[in-house]
């Protein structure tokens, strides 16, 4: 399980980080270990993707093996509240595991409206917030002064002016973003300088 923890804002200096966050690369899920609790996407090659998703452990039913999938939402609701939630069982061929690259590199054909392969769920690289049109409710990187990277964010607000006239957004985390759509409690913010934030 990750921390969800938002950490403390004057850990931040304001300089542009040195290096872009690490891009997702979908890898198939019959090629992964651990699963529980992982992101995933699910589809068919030549017909189309779903995402936000999480898994649980694999199931074996005769002679086939299946990943209990369940949308993101509803697995921050099992694992707060402790309860069960509904999952569809996926053939493990048709799902894909969110797994991260290496940083600084940029997967081939994914810019504009370069095409890419049907095979499998594209690759993504991270995008400045800056240069995102935007950016409310989606999922965020915050990057660290030491280059680390804190994921499971997700951005409340479009860019402003913070009270020392600085360009932010402000962010919290996914527990507590989940959790304001299920139980109408607001989460808590933090606000972080644009530059250190980018669409994942």
């Amino acid at each position: 399980m990750t921390d969800r923890s938002i950490p403390d804002p004057f850990s931040m200096r304001d300089e542009d980080a040195l290096e872009p966050p690490r891009p997702i690369v979908p890898t198939n899920a019959v090629m992964a270990s651990e699963l529980r609790g992982r992101r995933v996407l699910i589809g068919l090659p030549g017909h189309g993707w779903r995402g936000d998703l999480r898994a649980d452990d694999r199931v074996v039913q005769g002679s086939r093996t299946y990943i209990p999938v369940m949308a993101e939402s509803e697995w921050y609701r099992a694992e707060s509240e402790k309860t069960e939630v509904f999952a569809v069982l996926v053939p493990v061929e048709r799902v894909w595991v969110e797994e991260y690259g290496l940083s600084g590199t940029t997967p081939l054909g994914i810019h504009g409206n370069n095409p890419v392969s049907l095979d499998e769920p594209p690759r993504r690289p991270p995008t400045k917030a800056s240069d995102t049109a935007s950016i409310t409710g989606h999922r965020a990187i915050r990057v660290l002064e030491s280059g680390r990277e804190r994921r499971d964010l997700r951005v409340v607000t479009e860019s402003h002016f913070s009270d020392d006239g600085e360009v932010c957004v402000r962010v919290t985390n996914e527990l507590d973003w989940y959790r304001w759509g299920w139980s109408g409690k607001i989460p808590s913010t933090l606000e972080i300088p644009i530059n250190r934030i980018w669409i994942e």
